[in-house]
């Protein structure tokens, strides 16, 4: 008989073909909403393996549903939502993507798709293309050269980055390719050269707010960038000046975000990550408040979609399975552990119950 595994989202088709070679998969179809707990069990104990995406829990009740469960394969590396204690109870095998298999992907992966969404939602600002789209399909008419949608424009508009990571590095010759000045935040700065080959100043972030067009958010989560971004600095950002969060939600202050908007403080802002996601909650949640905003761009923390970033996303944790079935060691297990070697993460164990925060989860699983 066919071993079977459990994908608890869609994913592409190709990851899916090199399971099936192997194994009789089943996907969760709803490309809704996030699979609850009680549908993970479910699909926990009629499988061998389960697939997922980094936006899943597996507590120990998940783990511990079925005495036959073999492997889970998971996206996120070591920041997993896994109950490590129970998979080495259970010895059921945790395998991820290498994070070497992901950055090597040609193109960049998903930092380059991150960046051109990020560059997307700036230039939809600038020119008030969705504001466009709406004036345009509400009436059969319309005003040539009409003064109803006049924007920023691109060329010769400051644009403040705040991080400059994998992300950001894509975005500085698309921002060039705009002819648009260039200001950055970073832990470390930039040697004198690099900044004046990549055509980049250096600003303190009171400094950048202040004199930026367009902010992009690209810093990494953690305490100390937890609500980094509140009242005071969206104070400090011009009134005509766009908000564009493509990073992580937590790093903003939701509620003081929504009143800058509602205020007036700030023109606009694209948000593409929110602050009740997993860890937070079970599934993500989008304020009614922002939903309703004209002046906002809404996006399902979705940087990766396109077909191919996704699939080579994905295609390592297929890989993995594969292996398994094979009675092979995949190249991105992360608990060797469950086979009597030495604990490759144990500061992974002893975290609590691996749950959301509003059920008395870790806050963060990112820094991990």
């Amino acid at each position: 008989m066919r071993p079977k595994v459990f994908v608890m989202q869609p994913i592409p088709r190709g990851p899916l073909e090199v399971m099936q070679e192997v194994a009789d998969v089943e996907v969760w179809p709803n490309l809704r909403r996030q699979i609850s707990l009680e549908e993970t069990i479910d699909g926990a104990r009629r499988s061998d393996y389960l697939v997922a995406l980094h936006g899943n829990f597996f507590p120990a009740e998940v783990i511990r549903a079925n005495p036959n469960l073999k492997g889970f394969s998971v996206l996120g590396g070591t920041t997993v939502k896994v109950d490590f204690d129970a998979a080495l109870e259970c010895k059921v095998p945790i395998v991820t993507s290498p994070r070497n298999a992901i950055r090597h992907i040609t193109g960049g992966g998903v930092s380059v798709a991150t960046a051109d969404l990020t560059i997307a939602m700036l230039l939809a600002h600038a020119y008030r293309l969705v504001d466009a789209d709406r004036y345009t399909r509400e009436d059969e008419t319309f005003q040539e050269q009409t003064m109803a949608l006049m924007g920023l424009g691109a060329s010769g508009m400051t644009v403040g980055l705040v991080g400059l990571g994998r992300v950001g590095m894509h975005m500085v010759p698309r921002l060039r390719a705009f002819n648009m000045k260039m200001l950055y935040l970073k832990r470390e700065r930039l040697a004198p050269y690099e900044e004046e080959y990549m055509g980049l100043e250096y600003a303190p972030l009171d400094d950048l707010l202040k004199r930026s067009d367009f902010v992009c958010v690209l810093v990494n989560y953690s305490d100390s960038t937890h609500k980094m971004f509140g009242a005071r600095e969206f104070g400090l950002m011009k009134p005509t000046a766009y908000f564009i969060n493509t990073a992580r939600g937590r790093i903003v202050d939701e509620p003081a975000l929504i009143k800058a908007l509602q205020d007036g403080t700030i023109a606009g802002a694209g948000i593409e990550v929110f602050y009740d996601e997993p860890p937070q909650r079970w599934t993500p949640y989008v304020p009614e408040e922002l939903r309703q905003m004209k002046n906002v761009i809404l996006a399902p923390h979705n940087g990766g979609a396109t077909y191919t970033s996704r699939t080579h996303q994905v295609m390592p944790l297929a890989i993995g399975i594969k292996q398994l079935i094979a009675g092979e060691r995949p190249s991105g297990l992360l608990n060797p552990e469950i086979y009597g070697e030495e604990k490759l993460y144990p500061h992974l164990y002893g975290r609590g119950p691996i749950v959301p925060v509003v059920d008395g989860g870790l806050p963060n699983y990112d820094i991990y």
